[in-house]
């Protein structure tokens, strides 16, 4: 059995980048853009953890609703920035997903909208710029039933990759027989999840992270990753779908 050192190596160096990018990965060397080498050999960057927003999400919440996302945050948007951002760090590829999944809070209908609108965004951004760019959808997975109609379209229609998902669903892990459905759906389809946390405030009283040091995030995030994990382990998720 190969080592964690091993094993990193060989997934880091090419096989969860070459997964997200289809399979292949491009030459991609470009005169503006910093070369990166491992051991004296060029190799292909993928970024499997960036996001991005879609501001136009707002034009169709309900009247007095209260913007829950930022549309400005730095780094966020789509546009030539984020090309050139790319090309200065020597990443040649981003798998691109929305997260915060604040749209875990709205009704079917509503989160079934913001949903089409992120991945067919994702899917027009990523046509343009198709060396450059992959997509993982967002699923609304508060309706289980919804999000694997949504995987389905997202990766058979629109070309997305897989799929991001939050740690928890109201504070509850998504590994009840309830969401059985999903992951039915992301075994038959066979593409990868990438869980993102959020703090650990599924986990932590309010306020138990507050203070320096930033530790929702060093401390919660992979807290709440170590809780996803071992519910989707003693579940019985991983067994019931051995595929995934």
């Amino acid at each position: 059995m190969s080592n964690r050192r091993d094993f990193l190596r060989t997934a880091g160096h090419a096989t969860v980048g070459a997964w997200l990018a289809g399979g292949t990965l491009p030459g991609l060397a470009q005169s503006s853009r910093r070369d990166v080498t491992v051991g004296g050999e060029p190799v292909t960057i993928v970024d499997i953890h960036a996001h991005c927003v879609f501001g136009e999400v707002a034009d169709i919440l309900p009247e007095g609703m209260q913007r829950p996302f930022n549309p400005d945050f730095p780094g966020l948007t789509l546009g030539p920035d984020r090309l050139e951002v790319m090309d200065a760090r020597g990443i040649d590829i981003q798998a691109l997903s929305v997260n915060n999944y604040w749209w875990y809070a709205q009704d079917r209908d509503l989160a079934a909208r913001i949903v089409r609108m992120h991945d067919e965004g994702l899917a027009k951004w990523c046509a343009m710029h198709p060396d450059r760019f992959v997509a993982l959808s967002s699923v609304a997975l508060q309706f289980p039933d919804l999000a694997a109609e949504q995987l389905q379209y997202a990766v058979n229609e629109l070309d997305h990759r897989g799929a991001s998902i939050g740690g928890h669903v109201a504070n509850e892990p998504p590994t009840t027989a309830e969401y059985d459905v999903f992951w039915a759906k992301v075994e038959e389809l066979d593409v990868p999840i990438f869980m993102h946390p959020n703090n650990a405030m599924n986990v932590v009283r309010e306020g138990g992270l507050a203070g320096r040091g930033n530790l929702g995030n060093i401390v919660g995030n992979p807290l709440e990753t170590t809780v996803f994990l071992t519910h989707m382990m003693f579940d019985g998720v991983l067994d019931r779908f051995p595929g995934l």
